[in-house]
């Protein structure tokens, strides 16, 4: 396993990686789907991927197996002294082996390398296993909560739904 940060060309992969982690049939197959909570077969297209690459201050890295395949990757974007952390994405088929710690303990060093005192991410509130997740990794909920942001093309709501704030101080 080897993890680098993504490039321009690695988009029609990354695309793939990302919806099948969150929408779909595909997605189904692992613990990460919102498929029953949005309508939609995609979390995000082409253009969104290609304007968060091309963002000052943010990367995506992609977790490559040893069979050259992106199984996992994550958004990362510096944000003052803290680092935002979306999308960590893992294929279905490869969750539950340790690709998405890897991924966000490479989070933690790169957030050290630029000088972030603190990583923060927004998860879907009713996401309770995926909140418990990230806890047991150190992050803890701020109090903060967010508007969902239901017309940025994440997909039609299928209930009222809000995000909140975790952060880990690093």
């Amino acid at each position: 396993m080897q993890i680098y940060p993504a490039e321009v060309h690695n988009i029609p992969s990354l695309l793939l990686l990302i919806n099948s982690a969150y929408r779909g049939e595909a997605s189904k197959q692992g613990w990460t789907t919102e498929a029953h909570l949005l309508q939609g077969e995609k979390r995000t297209d082409d253009d969104s991927l290609l304007k968060l690459m091309q963002t000052p201050g943010a990367l995506f890295l992609k977790y490559i197996s040893d069979d050259g395949v992106i199984e996992g990757s994550v958004f990362l974007q510096k944000k003052e002294s803290k680092l935002y952390l979306g999308m960590l994405s893992v294929l279905p088929t490869a969750q539950a082996n340790g690709i998405g710690r890897r991924l966000l303990m490479k989070a933690e060093e790169y957030a050290k390398q630029v000088g972030c005192s603190s990583i923060y991410m927004t998860v879907i509130s009713v996401r309770q296993e995926l909140i418990e997740w990230y806890e047991r990794r150190g992050y803890i909920k701020t109090g903060e909560r967010e508007p969902f942001p239901a017309n940025d093309g994440f997909g039609i709501p299928t209930q009222q739904l809000e995000m909140i704030v975790l952060e880990k101080h690093i």
